[in-house]
């Protein structure tokens, strides 16, 4: 169960806004399964091919992989930079990835003889550092790991995130990543499951629902989105999806 964390009278609102937008999206889709991936090297190698793309790009590029039997740090590193960068064509940026993956299999294999669970046994904070020290790596991306991968409570945010929490009113002004990620850190407890399905959630609804032009008619958050009860208050027309 979703805990707020306990913080002075001025945090609990917010701690319980944000429960309760996570209670109406898990009811509206359930549990999201989030990442796909087989095994903790699938999951770094799927967040390193997504930015920038659509999950399904990476998917071809995935299956790509999987056949060419590349899908090691080993094996990344023994492909020449173009030969992988032509399996990969599909995620987009292909030569910008392929020098990225084969930085992340050059720094694991060098630090840590491909033993991702070595890498993984230090504490959350200087994992963060050092996966944002190696090449191709951002917040987001180091983040999806250290959540993902690595099963540490590291909320990550992306756009669709960050368009949410700004209609809900939770937004702390502005688009630091920084910001957005402390609202969740010092507002919930520090739970990687529920931060893996909250980030998944809210993708989903994101993706569905809450798009750059929202389908407030059919929204689950209505009732508590700012933008949507403006929209509503003013008259304008609410979409909702077409009927098949």
């Amino acid at each position: 169960m979703a805990r707020i964390r306990r913080q002075p009278s001025a945090s609990i609102a917010a701690g319980t806004r944000l429960i309760d937008v996570y209670r109406r999206l898990y009811a509206q889709y359930g549990p999201q399964h989030w990442w796909p991936g087989d095994g903790p090297f699938e999951t770094i190698v799927g967040a390193i091919l997504t930015q920038n793309t659509a999950w399904v790009n990476v998917e071809r590029a995935m299956k790509g992989l999987k056949e060419a039997r590349a899908m090691t740090p080993r094996r990344l590193r023994e492909l020449s930079q173009d030969d992988l960068a032509a399996i990969i064509r599909s995620s987009g940026y292909f030569n910008s990835k392929a020098r990225k993956l084969k930085a992340f299999a050059n720094h694991v294999g060098e630090h840590y003889d491909d033993d991702l669970c070595a890498l993984f046994s230090q504490g959350l904070a200087p994992l963060r550092i050092e996966l944002l020290s190696i090449y191709g790596i951002g917040r987001e991306t180091a983040d999806d790991i250290i959540l993902y991968a690595a099963g540490k409570p590291s909320f990550v945010i992306d756009s669709y995130t960050i368009r949410i929490l700004q209609r809900l009113g939770l937004g702390p002004g502005g688009t630091a990543y920084d910001d957005f990620q402390a609202l969740f850190h010092k507002n919930l407890d520090p739970d990687p499951d529920m931060f893996n399905e909250y980030h998944a959630l809210l993708d989903r609804h994101a993706a569905e629902t809450c798009r750059k032009s929202p389908l407030c008619g059919d929204c689950c958050l209505l009732e508590v989105c700012l933008v949507g009860r403006e929209a509503v208050q003013a008259g304008r027309e609410v979409y909702r999806r077409r009927k098949p």
